[in-house]
C-alpha cells in the first residue's frame, strides 16, 4: 500500500502532474465526477471542505483538506486559485 502524504493547499502549486489517468475503470471515473460535482456544490453553498486524494507525476500520493470552488473539463479549482488536473484525482471524501 502506498504512503499518503498530507499537503497544504498552498504547496500544490509546486507539484508536477502527468497527463495520464490515475483511475483504471470507467465506473471509477464516473464516480469521481459525481464526487467532484458534489464537493463543488458543498464548497459553493456551504463553504464545506473535502479531502482530495491525488497522484503526482512522480507517483507520490497526497491528500489535501480544502474547498473545491470549480470543476472544469480538465482541472478543478480550489480556494486560492490552486488547480489540480481531474485525471490526477484518486478520491474525494
Amino acid at each position: 500500500m502506498k504512503t499518503i502524504e498530507r499537503i497544504e493547499k498552498e504547496d500544490i502549486k509546486n507539484l508536477k502532474f502527468n497527463k495520464k489517468e490515475v483511475l483504471l475503470t470507467d465506473i471509477e471515473i464516473k464516480k469521481r465526477w459525481n464526487e467532484l460535482f458534489r464537493a463543488q456544490a458543498l464548497g459553493n453553498l456551504l463553504q464545506s471542505k473535502v479531502q482530495i486524494t491525488f497522484e503526482t507525476a512522480d507517483e507520490k500520493t497526497y491528500v489535501v483538506n480544502t474547498t473545491i470552488w470549480a470543476v472544469g473539463q480538465e482541472f478543478i479549482t480550489l480556494k486560492g486559485g490552486i488547480h489540480i488536473p481531474v485525471n490526477a484525482v484518486l478520491e474525494v471524501d
